[in-house]
């Protein structure tokens, strides 16, 4: 039988970056064996928008480029794959195990239920069911269900036995059937729980593979036992590692989310947000934060990076090999080498892996990626026009390496913005023209050189400055600090003669002009 494996999210508006990790590892087996990759919705909350919050998430798969074989838009034979499209199935499958004796009606009050678990607690012994209901009469069971006195339906576990799997991460782990309480299987409305639905869904859909967080091991007696109810091959487990907040052994949390600004890992990922985000009408909030998956995008990583990153999350091929490609991680993923303890998130490992893959792309590959930061900024019209679209060019020729992620470009906006709308650092203005002995007539002599030269590109005026200077007997500092302030608002950026050249001479002078009249 083909592998095949699935990924069950709730559709909450967002995809956790430890939840993707889990879907990548499900994706890499599926793939790894020419199988199927399913994507299951688990949407039981109907109060929730379902199609407005699912659609972050499919984005998030679509962005990582992890196509699902089966699932939301695209369908499969196993529909419906929305489990609030599957209630009759399930209320028939409680009718089976039911009238097979597997499972029974509970119609002990939670009152009942708790009396039971305190003295369980107080005698310092196990709870488990009292399963009272199995002694009523047929008399009595006949008025409950003609006066509809409330229940639950619970799975009959069988005390006298033990149950095991050999998990592919875990190894062997073994449960005693008699420490477990019979399961709620069905509430008293009649919708399900999430151990019976996930197990129904998973025979199914015809799961061979259970990949998910270790969190999900104290759940799979139970699940066993209720694939061994409906007679049903239970499938193979493995319980991979969690993920784990930067530098720590703790979940990596939505939650926890503003505890993580204090992080030194995640300092690099804050400041990125605090940055990035508000250029482009965004807020680092609980909807977009390095906790996300769509920050990564927002921001302007590779998914290439991102993937590379999350594939090491847990899993190794060796203890060198740290730059990796989809195929080559397919090629080689198993789930032997799942390691048990807890996967940190390293974000200064995640950005040389963005370092890593942007160096892979070509100057017109950085260019198309990067335009649209400019335009969603409003730095240049949308769609890019051709002048703009040279001077990002140039500009990301100039940076190089600077380049690290496609919404750096931003940081550049002087080159894009109108010569009355640039921005001073008014420190640098300050030390460099407004107090520096002699640099306001050094610089309007500057401009009138700049006035002459025809040629401007970056080499001519390197020579052309250097000449400047020694014609009056001085030392590049003397001018290049008062210059870079003047045309880009900047102490410090990409070389001098290169952000003169990419300004154009037009630009160069209307800037030290406007510099010399606020000087």
């Amino acid at each position: 039988m083909s592998v095949r494996t699935r990924f069950a999210p709730s559709p909450t508006g967002y995809m956790h970056i430890g939840g993707m990790r889990t879907a990548l590892f499900n994706w890499l087996w599926a793939r790894h064996n020419g199988g199927q990759f399913i994507l299951r919705i688990d949407d039981t909350d109907r109060e929730r928008n379902v199609e407005a919050a699912l659609q972050p998430i499919l984005d998030a798969f679509r962005w990582m480029n992890l196509p699902w074989d089966e699932g939301p838009e695209i369908g499969g034979p196993h529909a419906p794959y929305y489990q609030s499209q599957r209630n009759d199935r399930y209320r028939e499958v409680v009718r089976q195990l039911v009238d097979s004796g597997k499972a029974y009606r509970d119609y002990e009050t939670a009152e009942q239920t708790k009396a039971d678990r305190d003295a369980a607690e107080k005698e310092k012994r196990p709870y488990v069911s009292s399963r009272r209901s199995l002694g009523l009469s047929d008399e009595t069971r006949a008025e409950y269900e003609a006066t509809q006195v409330p229940y639950v339906v619970r799975l009959l576990v069988p005390r006298e036995r033990k149950v095991s799997i050999n998990d592919h991460v875990r190894g062997f782990v073994e449960w005693d059937c008699s420490l477990i309480p019979d399961p709620v299987i069905q509430r008293s409305d009649g919708s399900p729980l999430y151990n019976f639905a996930t197990v129904v869904d998973d025979v199914d859909f015809e799961i061979t593979h259970v990949i998910r967080a270790e969190e999900h091991l104290t759940n799979t007696a139970v699940q066993h036992l209720i694939y061994e109810a409906i007679g049903a091959k239970p499938p193979e487990f493995a319980h991979i590692p969690f993920v784990a907040a930067p530098g720590t052994t703790k979940k990596l949390s939505k939650r926890e989310i503003g505890k993580y600004r204090n992080n030194p890992q995640f300092k690099r990922m804050f400041e990125i947000a605090d940055t990035v985000l508000p250029k482009l009408g965004m807020k680092s909030d609980d909807s977009m934060n390095p906790v996300m998956v769509a920050f990564y995008e927002q921001v302007g990583f590779l998914p290439e990076a991102v993937f590379n990153a999350l594939a090491r999350l847990g899993w190794s091929l060796d203890d060198k090999t740290e730059y990796m490609s989809r195929e080559f991680v397919i090629e080689n993923f198993t789930l032997e080498r799942v390691v048990k303890g807890a996967a940190g998130l390293d974000c200064d490992k995640l950005m040389s892996y963005q370092e890593h893959w942007m160096a892979k792309l070509s100057v017109e590959e950085k260019v198309t990626r990067c335009l649209p930061f400019l335009e969603r900024a409003g730095y240049v019209a949308s769609p890019a026009d051709s002048v703009a679209t040279e001077l990002a060019t140039r500009l990301v020729v100039a940076l190089g390496e600077r380049i690290k992620l496609f919404s750096d470009i931003l940081s550049y906006e002087e080159y894009f913005v109108a010569d009355d709308a640039l921005a001073y650092d008014e420190k640098a203005f300050e030390k460099r023209i407004r107090k520096a002995d002699g640099a306001v007539e050094l610089l309007k002599g500057y401009g009138e050189m700049l006035a002459t030269q025809d040629d401007f590109s970056a080499a001519t005026l390197e020579q052309a400055t250097h000449s400047f200077v020694e014609f009056r007997g001085l030392g590049l500092g003397d001018i290049v600090h008062a210059v870079r302030v003047a045309t880009t608002g900047k102490p410090a950026g990409p070389g001098l003669y290169d952000c003169l050249a990419l300004l154009g001479r037009d630009k160069c002078l209307k800037r030290i002009e406007r510099a010399l009249a606020r000087a």
